[in-house]
């Protein structure tokens, strides 16, 4: 029986809005959902963004302009401490914490101090090859989502990865290119890097979704792939999950209208689960890709197919025409696919009408 376990990320994210005790409730949520991972993101506002970074239209649709981003976004870290009680919430409930850096310091806690085996990078960090590196050096595996990309900009990235598991020496273009191109290297980015296709939008409409971005990145890199999914209600992660998907990551919320930049674009526990569940019922009806009777239908199959049966008596001798023979449900018999065959042919015995032919 193949593996093909789907792995569920539920996307806490900052819909804790700044409270470890909501930050705690979401992990149970998860975790009563069924989700495999629950994931949060790590940062410090100030090597974020400047104080000059606009909003996002979507976090101004939802949070308003009375604070610009680094004043909403520093109400939304999680301290070392906090990180240390979900960690240890998570390990009570038996399911696995991730989260997502977006500096350097915020990579080193996650990969050095708290010794994550997986880290998470978004999509605005394609293009960071400091902490690209940084990611790699660290030696752990990376779930890696490709939003707002293209090809060649996942392969630069995939570059500066293969350099940072394998090579020493001065980072640099030429070397991130050299590094692609050695075998052992892309045996490190097969263990190691998981691609996310991505919309990065919220919500992103279906029209802008382009499921099918997936398959080009699997037959482009080798590697495995997933989705990071943005759109409204659980629908989109089905159809992923049914192209392929090994890992699905969606935003999820305790209260859809709680204040917040990421809220109104995520689901509620309730819908967490029956994505999960969804998810799940899918990934069984994957199967091998072999055409081959099912186990559970073979037996219709005596039931259900035709076979030749005599139309009325044929003796023995006898030059089988058209109007001694019928197709009907009758059990094993010969094919109605050897029909032409049958006929013209001379018969080997009695038949009585409604006998199957031989």
């Amino acid at each position: 029986m193949i593996d093909r376990h789907v792995t569920v990320i539920a996307e806490a994210g900052v819909n804790h809005n700044g409270s470890l005790a909501r930050a705690l409730e979401l992990v149970d949520a998860a975790a009563e959902a069924g989700a495999d991972m629950v994931k949060f993101q790590t940062f410090k506002a100030s090597k974020l963004v400047s104080e000059r970074t606009p909003k996002a239209a979507y976090q101004l649709r939802n949070t308003g302009t009375a604070t610009s981003q680094l004043e909403m976004l520093r109400g939304l870290e999680l301290s070392v401490t906090d990180h240390e009680a979900l960690i240890e919430r998570c390990r009570a409930r038996g399911i696995r914490f991730l989260s997502t850096p977006f500096d350097a310091d915020s990579l080193a806690l996650l990969a050095v101090h708290f010794a994550l085996p997986v880290i998470k990078l978004g999509s605005g960090e394609l293009t960071n090859g400091p902490l690209l590196l940084q990611a790699a050096r660290t030696g752990r595996k990376l779930i890696v989502s490709t939003g707002m990309s293209t090809l060649e900009d996942v392969r630069d990235a995939l570059g500066v990865l293969a350099f940072g598991y394998l090579a020493e020496g001065r980072p640099s273009r030429a070397g991130f290119a050299a590094a692609m191109e050695a075998e052992a290297a892309w045996r490190s980015l097969r263990e190691n890097v998981t691609l996310l296709h991505c919309t990065t939008e919220y919500p992103a409409p279906f029209d802008q979704v382009n499921l099918l971005a997936m398959n080009t990145l699997r037959e482009a890199f080798g590697l495995p792939v997933g989705f990071s999914d943005h759109t409204v209600g659980i629908n989109v992660a089905m159809a992923a999950t049914a192209l392929g998907a090994c890992v699905i990551e969606k935003h999820f919320t305790l209260d859809r209208h709680l204040p917040g930049p990421d809220h109104k674009a995520s689901i509620e526990p309730d819908e967490l689960a029956a994505m999960v569940r969804g998810i799940r019922e899918v990934t069984q009806t994957l199967g091998d890709g072999r055409k081959t009777p099912r186990e559970a239908e073979r037996a219709n199959i005596a039931v259900a197919r035709k076979v030749l049966v005599a139309a009325r008596s044929v003796a023995r001798g006898a030059v089988i025409s058209a109007e001694d023979v019928t197709v009907l449900r009758s059990g094993t018999g010969r094919s109605p696919m050897d029909y032409w065959d049958l006929l013209g042919s001379v018969a080997a015995r009695d038949f009585e009408a409604g006998e199957n032919f031989e």
